[in-house]
């Protein structure tokens, strides 16, 4: 009896610091949103045909679109903006086929799109317009680029959707013919990240003027904003430890 009696305070404090961790890491939205965004696309290969996988897969993607709305929401008004837009962006990712033809389809990517624009622009204000950027900044300005390669995807499509044949794959290098979500997936980031992707060519001058576009946008992006973004952060950084040292050997000088 004597030994059951510190059982259910231990308990509790492990139940409260469980929770104070939980609801720490639920407050640093851009880091779960750059997890979950990298998980999507590591999974994104595997999960392609049908089976289960392929419906978990449509699962998670519907939770990072939602993830993306928590991540952005910083008032009412752009809950219900992000949240009108995220609807269709989820019904394109989870229940419309690429294949699938029509006005409804095409509108959903057309909104997909317009919600992956909408979001980079939230992020990227307050992000950068920041005086004293924290580890947070750092992963807001990181699922910037991450979402720039998921938006120039969803431009692809919306070509494709428009001109079939906008897009040239390889036999060689693919075993099918018709280009997936996936393979404008791998050539966008391919395209962003300067890499290349081998096997998926842009052949419609519409789709090659914007696959140079998303070049010229990755390489500025790393060039100018995100070492500018760091430079702040180091220069904030410093100067709160030289601070914290001149507030510390203030009391030894008196």
């Amino acid at each position: 009896m004597i030994d059951s009696i510190p059982m259910p305070r231990t308990f509790s404090s492990a139940l409260h610091t469980a929770r104070v961790r939980f609801m720490h890491l639920i407050r640093r939205r851009f880091f779960l949103l750059f997890i979950f965004l990298l998980a999507s696309i590591v999974l994104y290969p595997y999960a392609e045909s049908s089976g289960p996988g392929y419906y978990a897969f449509r699962i998670l993607v519907g939770g990072v679109i939602l993830l993306t709305v928590y991540a952005v929401t910083y008032s009412r008004g752009l809950f219900f903006l992000v949240i009108a837009l995220a609807i269709p962006s989820i019904l394109q990712h989870t229940l419309i086929h690429l294949s699938d033809a029509g006005v409804i389809p095409l509108l959903s990517r057309f909104l997909s799109l317009a919600f992956y624009v909408v979001v980079i622009s939230i992020i990227f204000r307050h992000v950068f317009e920041n005086e004293k950027p924290d580890t947070e900044s750092i992963f807001g300005a990181l699922c910037i680029y991450l979402l720039i390669g998921f938006a120039f995807s969803s431009a692809y499509v919306v070509i494709v959707s428009l001109r079939p044949h906008a897009f040239y794959l390889a036999p060689t290098a693919n075993p099918h013919t018709v280009p997936d979500r996936f393979d404008f997936i791998y050539f966008s980031f391919g395209t962003l990240t300067e890499v290349g992707a081998p096997g998926i060519t842009a052949v419609a001058p519409i789709a090659r003027s914007l696959s140079l576009l998303e070049s010229i946008a990755g390489i500025l992006y790393l060039a100018i904003l995100i070492s500018r973004l760091m430079g702040t952060y180091h220069a904030v950084t410093l100067a709160a430890v030289e601070t914290k040292h001149n507030s510390a050997d203030k009391p030894a000088l008196e």
